[in-house]
């Protein structure tokens, strides 16, 4: 089954030249399924790139899926234009009584500002309760894995001495339904300027922590009595989003390194290596299976 969207939604065009198997929305009402409901809560500057990396990721499932795209009210965001928010986005006050099979909390670049000190936190914060008590599953990637550590369990972040930025091999720990069919060892892209300490997370019995690398830390925690999963990488990246990034960073003076383990050689000018799709697709498509799909009520008002 396909991810439901307005067919006017950037990310549609762009879906549907990939062969993705989409849907609109006035089609998936014909049909008598009750599909997953998903919030996306897009904390990112660049909200069409994000919305649509995740959707791609998303709609690589037989399951129906029906995406919120949702974003905060107590920030503005200078990235998107604003007619794209109120026409593809809802706030959170609008959905804040919804119920949701899964939601996914999206990472920021708010790394340097303390948490209580980020000017949406507060409202953030009435998210993550809303997660233990409206949502069934919920994933938490980049700087909302950090967030989501800190706000649940009091767990810190440390800001790293250079930033963690490139493609890390990780191994698993702990074998659960989240990373069924990964292999032992799995490469997934990282962009940060913190990291928070795997002895911090091993303090707190209900967290499991899943998976795991030398040069990049903990990649894959997750509380199972909650159904939280906290992924601090960016498994839904596309080939040259860190070219992107990096040849953005360089043309504006900022000191940054090459990413690691991304070009031939280190050569620029190549084709970065792409070598962590396979497993991206299965850590979406394992959640949509065993976090939502074989346990969420089927009366979603039950969750």
């Amino acid at each position: 089954m396909p991810i439901i969207i307005p067919k006017d939604l950037p990310a549609y065009d762009i879906l549907e030249k990939e062969s993705v198997f989409i849907m609109n929305e006035a089609r998936a009402t014909s049909q008598d399924i009750r599909p997953l409901k998903i919030a996306l809560l897009n904390l990112m500057p660049k909200k069409i790139v994000t919305e649509t990396q995740i959707l791609r990721m998303l709609a690589n499932s037989p399951l129906q899926i029906d995406v919120d795209l949702v974003t905060l009210e107590s920030h503005e965001s200078k990235n998107t234009k604003k007619e794209h928010l109120l026409k593809f986005y809802k706030t959170f006050s609008q959905i804040k009584n919804n119920k949701y099979d899964g939601m996914i909390i999206t990472g920021a670049p708010v790394e340097h500002i303390d948490f209580e000190e980020v000017d949406y936190w507060d409202e953030l914060t009435e998210v993550f309760e809303f997660c233990k008590t409206n949502v069934h599953s919920t994933m938490f990637i980049c700087w909302a894995f950090q967030a989501g550590l800190y706000y649940y369990y009091k767990i810190p972040k440390y800001t790293l001495s250079e930033k963690l930025f490139g493609v890390f091999e990780h191994q698993i720990i702990k074998r659960k339904p989240i990373v069924r069919g990964f292999d032992d060892e799995f490469f997934i892209p990282h962009s940060r300027h913190t990291t928070t300490k795997i002895e911090d997370i091993e303090k707190i019995d209900e967290l499991d922590i899943i998976a795991a690398s030398k040069e990049a830390g903990v990649y894959m925690c997750m509380c199972e009595e909650k159904r939280f999963i906290f992924v601090s990488g960016h498994a839904e990246y596309d080939r040259y989003t860190l070219d992107e990034e990096y040849k953005r960073d360089l043309a504006l003076n900022k000191d940054i390194k090459i990413p690691q383990n991304y070009y031939p050689n280190n050569d620029i000018s190549k084709k970065p290596y792409m070598n962590w799709k396979a497993h991206s697709n299965l850590l979406f498509s394992n959640w949509l299976n065993y976090h939502l799909y074989q346990t969420t009520p089927y009366d979603i008002d039950k969750i």
